[in-house]
């Protein structure tokens, strides 16, 4: 059921706005008293998610009792950044989502609809799996939250990728990846009905009937002052909800090109990018609207590892960013990344398939570290020092002579051209 759905691409929906809806919503569910909420963690500090959890908070009191981050395989927040994204909200009410150890597998999705569904890239049985906080509860209603948006896994985030994905455990998370990747980000970004989310949706109309599921989703975009606003605010317990987002934000996070960009230049901004795990958002994101032959410049000042989790780092050192055959090839012969397919897929989304350069610009990683995983290193004071992130604006410019593409937040939307689209 739809409860609320609200935003256009003009639309700017104030906190008094959001706040009354999500109440309104509240109120018309009727009581509840064990409530836990599942936004994203500070990679997605600018859904707004934080704030509709603390007005959760507000309205629930001590009926929310659990508060989990969907972390997926990302380090835990550090309390300064609970801080800032859940300002006022208690700390013990936080609840750690270990991936590797708190989950339980809730239904098998079978090997004949993933097959079909993924054309034949993939024919295993995919496991649903799910924090067992979650699964277990008791709570009467499992609130998720979060921010749909353009995304390189599945082609549009949140909706049931929050539970499956953000609290899944290692063989969902690790297999959900690999089939993206395997089945090509360009073949999925900004498309809502993807093979993996087919899988997901199958896992969610079929384990989850009993789970109080709600789901709140913004779509975030920019005005004119350059400033993000919500666009909409979109509140259902089923797929109408999640399509809505969609649809907006194709129109609101998805910019199309003119013609193929010969140089970007993405900023990694340092409160919200400290890993290339995260901070590929620069590739995944601008790889469609690049030009053969083009470069494309990340200055990430806080990048000062791999992959947020410990074992995932120590295989992307190992392997680096190689190209999709390559990569294959590797998890063949190696019992270590075949028995890690989220890093080896996360391999491949980082490699530009050798059709552009990629010049990483950490402010923490040696020349060594980067061009061990395969990228060009950059001195990060002299190209900062080119390109003023001060001096930039999104998009086309010129900087000394030379026409540019400047990205200030590669989170918040998708670059492409129509030769890399399909229609």
């Amino acid at each position: 059921m739809l409860y609320y759905s609200a935003g256009s691409s003009t639309t700017e929906l104030s906190d008094a706005e959001m706040r009354a809806a999500l109440v309104g919503v509240f109120e018309q569910l009727g009581p509840r008293e064990r409530v836990i909420a599942i936004p994203p963690d500070f990679t997605r500090y600018n859904s707004r998610a934080g704030q509709l959890t603390c007005w959760t908070h507000e309205f629930y009191g001590e009926r929310l009792v659990d508060v989990m981050p969907a972390l997926g395989t990302h380090f835990e927040m550090p309390d300064w950044q609970k801080e800032k994204m859940f300002p006022r909200l208690p700390a013990e009410l936080f609840r750690y989502h270990d991936w590797r150890n708190d989950v339980k597998t809730i239904g098998t999705v079978p090997a004949q609809f993933v097959a079909e569904v993924t054309e034949g890239i993939y024919r295993e049985p995919w496991p649903c799996q799910m924090n067992k906080l979650i699964w277990d509860g008791p709570h009467d209603l499992v609130l998720s939250i979060g921010q749909v948006v353009p995304h390189e896994v599945i082609g549009m985030a949140n909706y049931n990728k929050n539970l499956f994905i953000g609290t899944g455990g290692v063989r969902g998370i690790n297999e959900s990846h690999f089939i993206g990747a395997v089945y090509g980000m360009e073949r999925m970004m900004g498309r809502a009905n993807t093979p993996l989310r087919k899988i997901l949706n199958y896992a969610q109309d079929n384990f989850c009937q009993n789970l109080p599921l709600l789901y709140v989703q913004t779509v975030i975009g920019s005005n004119d002052a350059g400033e993000l606003v919500v666009r909409g605010l979109f509140i259902g317990d089923d797929v109408e909800c999640f399509e809505r987002a969609c649809e907006l934000s194709l129109e609101v996070n998805f910019q199309r090109v003119d013609e193929p960009l010969k140089k970007v230049v993405v900023y990694l901004d340092p409160e919200e990018f400290h890993s290339t795990w995260l901070g590929n958002k620069s590739i995944y994101r601008t790889r469609m609207a690049i030009a053969d032959g083009g470069e494309l410049i990340v200055l990430g000042p806080e990048v000062g590892t791999f992959g947020e989790d410990p074992q995932i780092d120590v295989l992307i050192r190992k392997y680096g960013y190689r190209t999709t055959p390559e990569i294959l090839k590797a998890v063949e012969q190696n019992d270590d990344l075949r028995g890690n397919l989220s890093a080896a897929a996360h391999l491949i989304h980082g490699s530009s398939e050798g059709r552009f350069s990629i010049t990483y610009c950490p402010g923490k990683l040696t020349r060594e570290e980067v061009e061990g995983v395969g990228y060009h290193y950059g001195n990060l004071a002299e190209f900062s020092a080119k390109y003023d992130i001060n001096k930039l604006r999104d998009g086309l410019q010129t900087v000394d002579g030379e026409e540019i593409f400047y990205v200030s937040n590669p989170a918040l939307g998708l670059w492409a051209h129509r030769s890399r689209m399909g229609d």
